[in-house]
């Protein structure tokens, strides 16, 4: 969706068309999903987080100003969520996350046994990287996500983290290099995060 058309939606939501909402919805559900996900390492979690954002963005969207990109006004939404969750259930996160991990890796082994070598070694990187991001602050977690996984330029970095463009190059790239020694404890890694120069 480009932004004259995002304009045109939410001048319409305003105006008291309730159901145009469904198309911002639409056009960036995959990506706060993902955001949330990467941040929490938990689906159901990253579920709720998402709900709440467009929930949030809706009740607040009479404030936003146009003159902003609305995916940076969003993403900014979903990522303070993220913090507070995260904040939350931090001593509950790594328990948590570590019994999904067992559990699901045992019903992974059941559904691996078919699948083709190429496919499980892709599976397996996932799984480590996001393990890794875990280990990571949040901030250098969410700033690598922005960069990495989303393509998110410096400048919408900056923007969202509330942080100066200078600290948010400085940021990533502190924390590919974290992410790197962790990846490496456990062996050579392919992942995009670690690979990108």
């Amino acid at each position: 969706m480009n932004r004259d058309h995002e304009r045109e939606v939410i001048a319409s939501v305003l105006a008291g068309d309730r159901q145009a909402y469904a198309a911002l919805v639409d056009a960036h559900k995959a990506a706060v999903f993902n955001l949330a996900y990467r941040m929490t390492g938990n689906a159901s979690d990253a579920e709720d987080l998402a709900q709440e954002t467009f929930i949030r963005a809706y009740n607040k969207l009479w404030r936003f100003d146009p003159e902003r990109r609305f995916f940076t006004w969003l993403y900014t939404i979903a990522l303070n969520l993220c913090r507070n969750h995260l904040k939350q259930s931090k001593q509950s996160l790594s328990r948590d996350t570590a019994w999904r991990e067992n559990r699901d890796g045992e019903d992974a082994e059941r559904r691996e046994a078919d699948q083709p070598e190429g496919v499980l070694l892709e599976h397996e990187e996932h799984r480590r990287l996001q393990a890794a991001l875990l280990e990571l602050p949040a901030d250098t977690r969410e700033a690598l996500i922005l960069r990495f996984q989303d393509d998110r330029p410096f400048e919408d970095i900056a923007e969202i983290c509330g942080i100066s463009l200078s600290s948010a190059k400085m940021r990533v790239y502190r924390g590919l290099e974290k992410l790197r020694d962790i990846m490496d404890r456990d062996g050579p890694a392919s992942g995009s995060f670690v690979t990108e120069q």
